[in-house]
């Protein structure tokens, strides 16, 4: 579970610190849970679904299924805090190349990728 922790970290792209906060438990506790020393307990697990209901609890519990409720890998994130406006056509050129799609790499080795409406 520890290891599917730090991948639910990693994809909600936030520090151990700030998950710490977030859930309102001791630095240390988290610290202790992701180096695998400590099980996390039932206060950490009500916490967590309170602050992060998309997170599938079988996932985290198990490995089975994807990580979030919805099916997807990666978080739900609203339009308005993208990069781009993928609601909005996207016009071409007569003669020049059409956008299959849009790379974003982070420094934290995440990416998103956005296909323009067909």
């Amino acid at each position: 579970m520890n290891r599917r922790l730090l991948q639910f970290l990693q994809a909600e792209n936030i520090t151990q610190s700030q998950f710490a906060d977030i859930l309102n438990v001791a630095r240390g506790s988290v610290s202790h849970i992701l180096s695998g020393r400590n099980k996390p307990g039932y206060d950490f697990i009500e916490s967590l679904l309170l602050h992060y209901p998309q997170l599938n609890l079988d996932w985290l519990l198990t490995g089975k299924g994807k990580m979030y409720k919805d099916g997807s890998e990666e978080p739900v994130i609203p339009l308005e805090d993208t990069l781009f406006d993928v609601s909005q056509d996207v016009e071409t050129v007569p003669g020049t190349r059409e956008i299959s799609h849009i790379l974003i790499f982070y420094k934290d080795n995440t990416f998103q990728e956005f296909h323009p409406a067909q």
